[in-house]
């Protein structure tokens, strides 16, 4: 019979006594809410047809926080936490023309994933609210004898 040299085990280090390394499971992990939120607003942000997250007052507060270089992920979003479920909340603000349901559907799927993948809880539902519709001003014709009115001629 011929002699196989084991594999090492994770941690050792030739000439030194073993590190032990911590089996898995071992200790507790928390993840706040805040970090769910977080998550869940970007993965719903990244959706085609989500002009902004949260309510008129959540956005105008978003809108100094962008002013000054600062930007809250988690705005327009609520997420509870248990030890192994999550639920989330979302408001949001449409571009108009994007059909509404399923906007929300792409929404809800993209949170589900998302924090499913990243998160590694547990998503038991994804509420959403589509609080507002954004229709951009419209585009003003150019004043004749200016450049851009000439240009068009």
């Amino acid at each position: 019979m011929e002699y196989q040299n084991p594999q090492p085990e994770p941690g050792f280090r030739s000439g030194a006594a073993p590190v032990p390394v911590p089996a898995p499971g071992l200790g507790r992990t928390v993840i706040s809410e805040t970090a769910v939120a977080k998550v869940a607003g970007i993965a719903a942000r990244a959706v085609p047809g989500v002009y902004s997250l949260g309510s008129v007052p959540s956005r105008a507060l978003g809108a100094i926080r962008d002013a000054v270089g600062s930007s809250d992920h988690a705005a327009g979003v609520r997420a509870e936490v248990g030890e192994t479920q999550v639920a989330v909340d979302i408001s949001l603000v449409a571009s108009y023309g994007t059909p509404l349901h399923s906007l929300a559907n792409q929404v809800r799927a993209a949170v589900y994933r998302a924090v499913e993948e990243l998160v590694g809880l547990q998503v038991i539902e994804v509420n959403v609210e589509v609080t507002d519709v954004y229709v951009p001003p419209p585009v003003k014709p150019a004043a004749a004898g200016t450049p851009e009115r000439e240009a068009l001629l």
